[in-house]
């Protein structure tokens, strides 16, 4: 368990610029600890008596289990108590009146948990996790939540992608903070004095120099961050986003794994015949779609994975994503539920394209992709939405992007489906790197010694 000395340094300066600003924008790429740091501010308002009970808004899954996972990792948060208040109207009521340091909803019940409280907004701390998805000033959401900007003393916002289409995005996430004081009081007022319409007045763009006006204007509300400019951090970034097979689904898997059978909804029987073929089966079932026959039909038994790379591609809005994934099932799955997403292939344009930032998404298997393709221009982010026992395709995998020449961070991505086959790939491959790493250590070693003598 990790202890609040753990902290780098950035994540203390957001920890204090919380603490001090009272109502601000974190502006943090992927992996800056985000989460740590902010609870780490509200445990420490809680324990000055600034702050008695916080609000967490965020997308579903991470309200579902991130920020009430994250209290477990940290010696100095264990204490606080994080209640998720999600799923069905009475769930969330149920939630709601449990006493915690904490409540966590997803971001499409705002307009009713508003609603809920109206004048007797009991929260005194609101965060939003991902506020880009209140750039809209015309949402349901953004609308509800300005009506209770006089009944909350901290507002802190969160994300890595603050204006993923341009600096338009700016003023509903601002106004949350300071009520449109910096930049505008209004969406018009602030595009009459930053912006210029075209002819139409649909399209607006920046008058000369409104960028620095912008900039300035809101500089004190908020601390962003990049991840290339904090030499502390590693070059690489290791992340794991769990993810929760649906209840009935997981009763399924445990059942198959029990008995090496697994009776889809549609009738279809999956038998496993070796421990081979079980491994196989189950890694397909956490991913989502499984085979039923030799001829290849699968059937879907969730999404879950599929929608948390949905989240991270939200999540990284600007960004090019390279996925590694397993099956063909998760190939087609993928393309369907990302149809702009391109498929590493043969042609040698496709890497071409992917360097030059003009792929967002791009498809590979590790097996096929994992030697001699230079792919670090063209990103810096890898999602394994499902994984393989190889430790060799992993690393050069991996090896794509994290490699001489690349310029950013890179951030390593494991989608792991909660109490599957995943975790046990993820400890495996791990073991298998520090079993290596040993090995190249001892070499190193032997060699020092023997130019010694």
């Amino acid at each position: 368990m990790h202890s609040r000395s753990d902290l780098h340094k950035y994540q203390e300066r957001a920890v204090e610029f919380i603490k001090e600003k009272k109502r601000c924008a974190l502006f943090l790429f992927l992996g800056a600890g985000k989460t740590t740091s902010t609870l780490t501010a509200v445990s420490e308002l809680q324990d000055q008596m600034c702050v008695h009970k916080t609000l967490v808004i965020a997308p579903l899954r991470v309200a579902n289990s991130v920020w009430h996972n994250e209290v477990k990792l940290w010696r100095h948060l264990k204490h606080m108590k994080v209640q998720v208040c999600t799923g069905t109207e009475r769930e969330r009521l149920t939630g709601l009146h449990r006493e915690a340091d904490v409540y966590t909803i997803n971001r499409e019940n705002v307009p009713w948990l508003v609603k809920q409280y109206g004048k007797k907004w009991p929260f005194d701390m609101v965060v939003i996790d991902e506020s880009s998805s209140f750039k809209s000033a015309t949402s349901l959401r953004f609308k509800a939540l300005k009506k209770i900007i006089p009944f909350t003393n901290y507002m802190v916002l969160l994300t890595g992608t603050p204006a993923p289409n341009g600096l338009l995005d700016l003023w509903a996430q601002m106004y949350l903070i300071d009520g449109g004081t910096a930049i505008g009081r209004t969406m018009t007022a602030y595009k009459q004095r930053f912006f210029e319409a075209d002819y139409m007045g649909y399209k607006y763009t920046p008058r000369a120099g409104a960028d620095v006006l912008i900039h300035n204007a809101i500089a004190h509300m908020v601390l962003s961050m990049k991840g290339e400019d904090y030499l502390e951090l590693p070059e690489r970034i290791d992340l794991t986003e769990f993810v929760d097979i649906p209840t009935a689904a997981k009763e399924a898997y445990i059942d198959f794994e029990k008995k090496l059978l697994l009776e889809l909804e549609s009738g279809e029987i999956v038998e496993a015949l070796s421990a081979g073929v079980l491994a196989n089966k189950l890694l397909q079932y956490a991913n989502g779609a499984v085979y039923t026959d030799e001829h290849h039909n699968w059937e879907e038994v969730h999404s879950v994975k599929l929608d948390t790379l949905h989240d991270l591609i939200e999540q990284n809005e600007g960004e090019s994503i390279l996925v590694a994934y397993n099956f063909k099932t998760d190939l087609e799955r993928l393309k369907k539920r990302f149809p702009k997403a391109q498929v590493l292939d043969k042609n040698p344009n496709t890497i071409t394209r992917w360097n030059a930032g003009e792929i967002p998404l791009l498809l590979a298997h590790p097996q096929s992709s994992s030697h001699g393709l230079n792919l670090q221009h063209g990103g810096c982010i890898i999602v394994w939405f499902s994984l393989n026992w190889s430790l060799e395709y992993y690393q050069q995998f991996n090896g794509r992007l994290y490699r001489q020449g690349q310029e950013r961070p890179i951030r390593i991505i494991h989608i792991v489906a909660k109490d599957t086959i995943d975790e046990r790939i993820v400890k495996v491959i791990a073991e298998k790197d520090a079993t290596q790493d040993k090995l190249f250590n001892a070499l190193k070693y032997i060699d020092k010694q023997r130019r010694h003598l």
